[in-house]
């Protein structure tokens, strides 16, 4: 069978199963949870790469703009978005930890992967370019993306497509957002 980018090669002894439920390898080794680390980390570096873009334009550019209704305060987003984070890189790991190896496995986690860069992409549009137009460009896609990767998801292990499920619903307020940013000054 041939290997994919993100399919864990098959090693004696970290297969799931009855007798070793956590798919860990005999000698206790911990790689599923060095996986975990990887993963929730990659979310959490997207989020701190917007964190960065968007710092210099919240005191000026953004402060400048007419909000739409519903508009919560700066100070939510962080810790709004470190929890959405921490969630996806945990759903995507069980895809990649308990899911059945193979085609299907490896085409969830490359949509959790396009996500991912539609998510980083967003904050350079909409606060690097002070351009609320390009963010929809940008965020549009990607709550479509979102949504398709729960339905792979949701195929594999249920928990994992729950686990999103906030992820889309906090992404579709902003889509909300942005779009009235747009509207409100443009």
């Amino acid at each position: 069978m041939p290997q994919y980018a993100f399919q864990k090669s098959p090693r004696p002894g970290r297969t799931p199963g009855p007798s070793n439920p956590r798919g860990q390898a005999p000698d206790g080794e911990s790689t599923p949870w060095l996986a975990l680390i990887g993963f929730v980390g990659l979310c959490l570096l997207v989020g701190a790469s917007a964190a960065a873009v968007n710092a210099s334009a919240i005191g000026g550019w953004y402060a400048s703009l007419v909000r739409p209704p519903g508009n919560p305060p700066s100070w939510v987003f962080p810790p709004v978005w470190t929890v959405l984070y921490i969630m996806t890189g945990t759903s995507a790991w069980l895809i990649w930890w308990r899911a059945p190896q193979g085609r299907r496995q490896n085409a969830a986690l490359q949509l959790w992967g396009w996500q991912l860069l539609l998510n980083a992409a967003w904050s350079p549009a909409f606060f690097g370019l002070h351009s609320p137009a390009t963010g929809l460009l940008v965020i549009v896609p990607l709550v479509v993306l979102i949504g398709i990767t729960i339905g792979a998801f949701a195929r594999l292990h249920r928990l994992a497509a729950v686990l999103l499920v906030p992820y889309l619903a906090w992404t579709c307020y902003a889509t909300y957002l942005n779009a009235g940013f747009w509207w409100l000054n443009h």
